[in-house]
């Protein structure tokens, strides 16, 4: 299996699939996850003849655990770090929930040179700590605190506290074994590191990054997505990057990968293949 190191020392495990002359797509995962989430995404990118690089964050799946290195800056480094180890270009970059963080930090740090198009898929840009200036933020800073603490305290209670409804939408029904599959990602990360990207995440303003992002975007969500409502995460979203297109998947919750996949995967694979180069 191969791994890199990043410019800080950390070891991170990387994935590739594909025709090597074929586009190459590079899928950063959602929070708590790991680079098995994509297992329903990257058949049908191969059979369109483009190259699949998948990665396990820091302290997720078979990557190392560092002590430091969760805030948004290095994280979207570390993305950079894959790209310049690749040393891949006409990259199109395909993020989730906190993926989508990452993709706009690393466009915001390191600049489009490499990059073709970005995916933003249920993201929960452009910032989702309620504040004055933020009021319609969907997460109050207490509400913040006792997930934290839960999950220092208790990974399990939080994700049974999440139902399969939830996460997904309650029109897709998903199996059960799916399910327990999602929450065991979750469940098998450090709670340190949960909470560290958590906050991360959380208390990211990205509110004034979107304005010098000018490459072809896409913003795929669920309309029932109850862990980044689309009206104050995909919608806004949108109306900040001048170049993007809004999907909107009916009945779909945050987990739009899974229980919509084929078509969650024709408007990729459609926004990819309209892309020039």
């Amino acid at each position: 299996m191969p791994f890199f190191d990043t410019t800080d020392g950390t070891s991170l495990f990387y994935a590739t699939a594909g025709a090597a002359d074929g586009r190459c797509v590079v899928f950063a995962h959602a929070w708590g996850l790991n680079s098995g989430m994509w297992h329903y995404q990257v058949p049908a990118f191969l059979e369109a003849g483009l190259k699949c690089v998948l990665f396990d964050r820091r302290g997720h799946g078979r990557s190392d655990l560092p002590g430091q290195g969760y805030d948004l800056d290095r994280l979207a480094d570390d993305l950079a770090d894959l790209l310049i180890h690749l040393d891949a270009r006409d990259v199109v970059l395909v993020g989730h929930s906190l993926g989508a963080a990452e993709t706009v930090r690393y466009l915001t740090r390191h600049g489009a040179e490499r990059i073709a198009g970005i995916v933003l898929s249920a993201p929960t840009t452009p910032f989702e700590l309620r504040t004055e200036d933020n009021p319609d933020g969907p997460i109050p800073l207490a509400s913040a605190e006792a997930m934290w603490a839960l999950l220092r305290r208790d990974v399990g209670a939080f994700v049974e506290a999440v139902s399969g409804a939830d996460y997904f939408g309650a029109e897709y029904p998903i199996s059960a074994t799916l399910g327990d599959w999602t929450r065991s990602q979750i469940v098998n990360t450090h709670p340190q590191v949960l909470v560290s990207t958590s906050r991360s995440r959380i208390t990211s303003d990205q509110r004034e990054e979107f304005a010098g992002i000018t490459c072809p975007a896409l913003v795929v969500h669920g309309d029932a997505d109850r862990s980044a409502p689309i009206d104050v995460t995909g919608r806004k979203t949108h109306s900040l990057l001048p170049q993007s297109k809004l999907v909107i998947v009916p009945g779909a919750g945050h987990g739009v990968y899974l229980s919509d996949s084929d078509r969650y995967n024709k408007e990729l694979l459609a926004f990819i293949d309209a892309l020039p180069g």
